[in-house]
């Protein structure tokens, strides 16, 4: 094997310290992207994490959407180029501010052959918004009920505007559910063998090992190639490439860079990278002591080299961010400027400011991105800034992300967002508006802004309120704008696939 790649400005970082020996690979063997005895051609997938359940209104995580994604169809989906298209409805309009319609695709059934139609668009939306689903989905709050106009019309009625809903059930919200198979099974043994309309039907589960799918034959969009697909959870990279090395996973998904470099140059690897929407900034407390000097806010920014942070910590899979929209969600302004390294500027911003001497800021982050932190920490030493840095395991980072508490993450902290509605409003929403938990913000101008991104049906008003949004966000600087991820993926080099840009793992057009 060829030894890792250790990149000098690395080195110059102090930050290098790379993966282990390999490690043990958990999977049970498959079929393999080549035909086994059977004849069966299965497509093995490993991802960090498996998913908590197989009930799609009960499952908020990335990786279990992946898979459920090819159980079920949504309403909308996105295309390879990122556009918002038809999957189940076929077209949809607002109608005025309280209701959306949506048309939807005839000749469509579930897996068990219950006929799909307007009755199972509402039982699955009025499912989904019912408290007592106790559903952590959240993206359908503003839906009220569904009202069925024919066998195949239904209005979305809204207790408040909200201009996203084509783009929020096109994955999560956007499942499609049997209504009378439900009411048979019951919700218990319907999570223990899900029934969709998807490209995929589900075989089997043994959790901690391995996550069957077989294609649907009746699929209304085509037969899939593969027959069958294989989940495996391999949160460890050395372990997935031990298990594309001995043929028993095909290829490995969402691989963060760090990952990526580790199985650069191995035989058999073959590693892809396409552009990703997922957003990493420093959230800055406006009210903290120091902070609330906007100057020590740019001071900050200028002191971040972010082009060479991607290139020496990720491995340059990134695209440097200058706002929290990603390049391809609507309303991305590409007129504001990403703040200069300016190290000389930083430092006479914190004289300005009373602080010549520098001072110290309690900095928080989950583990998974030590290797950033330090980066930034040494970025900011130099211009006298020093970070009380506390790295948390992702779960309890993800704890006090959502606790009442704001002290709880110190006076910044580093965090990713990844907007799956490709709408600019869906990064800003968490962050910016005073009344919301993951906010450090208080501004009365910012809370109107976010009042007419978050409640305004007509595009135009919406664009200019979320480009004025962005240009005021570069003024105030309440961030430290970083990067933009890409998607790393990791094959045997017999996958002919590529996702879209919200990369989840959609895949009937796999080949």
């Amino acid at each position: 094997m060829t030894p890792p790649h250790i990149p000098t400005r690395r080195e110059a970082l102090r930050l290098g310290v790379y993966g282990s020996a390999l490690g043990a690979v958990g999977l049970t063997a498959g079929c393999g992207s080549e035909a086994d005895a059977t004849g069966a051609r299965a497509l093995r997938i490993a991802q960090k994490s498996e998913p908590t359940g197989l009930d799609p209104h009960l499952e908020s995580g990335l990786d279990g959407m992946n898979v459920l994604i090819n159980i079920f169809d949504m309403l909308t989906e996105r295309d390879a180029e990122g556009e918002l298209v038809p999957r189940l409805a076929s077209g949809w309009e607002a109608i005025d501010e309280h209701r959306w319609r949506f048309r939807l695709r005839e000749d469509v059934v579930f897996h068990n052959g219950e006929v799909f139609d307007a009755r199972s668009v509402k039982f699955s939306i009025e499912r989904l918004i019912d408290p007592e689903t106790a559903s952590t989905i959240v993206e359908l709050r503003a839906v009220d009920h569904v009202e069925i106009i024919d066998d195949h019309t239904v209005d979305l009625v809204m207790a408040d505007p909200d201009p996203v809903i084509p783009e929020k059930v096109s994955l999560f919200g956007g499942a499609m559910l049997p209504p009378r198979h439900f009411a048979e099974v019951g919700a218990e043994r319907f999570a223990a063998q899900p029934v969709g309309t998807g490209p995929f039907r589900f075989v089997s589960w043994r959790k901690a090992q391995l996550l069957r799918l077989e294609a649907n034959e009746e699929h209304w969009n085509g037969r899939p190639a593969f027959d069958e697909l294989h989940f495996t959870a391999m949160p460890n990279p050395a372990s997935a490439l031990a298990g594309i090395q001995s043929d028993v996973i095909d290829m490995v998904s969402a691989l963060d860079p760090e990952a990526a470099l580790q199985l650069e140059g191995y035989k058999d690897v073959e590693l892809a990278k396409y552009p990703g929407i997922r957003m990493y900034f420093v959230v800055l407390d406006t009210q903290h002591e120091i902070l609330r000097d906007v100057r020590v806010r740019r001071a900050l920014n200028h002191a971040v080299d972010v082009p060479l942070l991607i290139e020496a910590v990720l491995n340059d899979s990134g695209r440097e961010a200058a706002t929290i929209v990603p390049q391809e969600a609507f309303g991305h302004d590409p007129d504001v400027p990403a703040f200069a390294r300016d190290p000389g500027e930083a430092r006479q911003l914190l004289a300005e400011a009373g602080h010549a001497d520098g001072f110290t800021l309690r900095f928080t982050s989950s583990n998974e991105d030590q290797l950033v932190c330090e980066a930034l920490a040494g970025m900011l030493g130099e211009i006298g800034v020093q970070l009380d840095l506390e790295l948390l395991e992702p779960g309890t980072f993800a704890e006090r992300l959502s606790a009442e508490d704001p002290s709880s993450l110190g006076s910044m902290y580093l965090t990713g967002s990844t907007g799956w509605t490709l709408d600019g409003g869906a990064t800003l929403q968490s962050y910016v508006r005073s009344d919301r938990k993951r906010s450090r913000i208080r501004s009365e101008r910012a809370d109107a802004m976010m009042d007419t991104i978050e409640q305004s049906i007509d595009p135009d008003v919406r664009l200019e309120a979320l480009h004025e949004m962005q240009q005021w966000l570069h003024e105030e600087a309440p961030f430290l704008f970083l990067y933009q991820a890409d998607l790393d993926f990791a094959t045997n080099g017999e996958i002919q696939w590529e996702p879209n840009v919200n990369g989840t793992l959609a895949m009937e057009t796999a080949r």
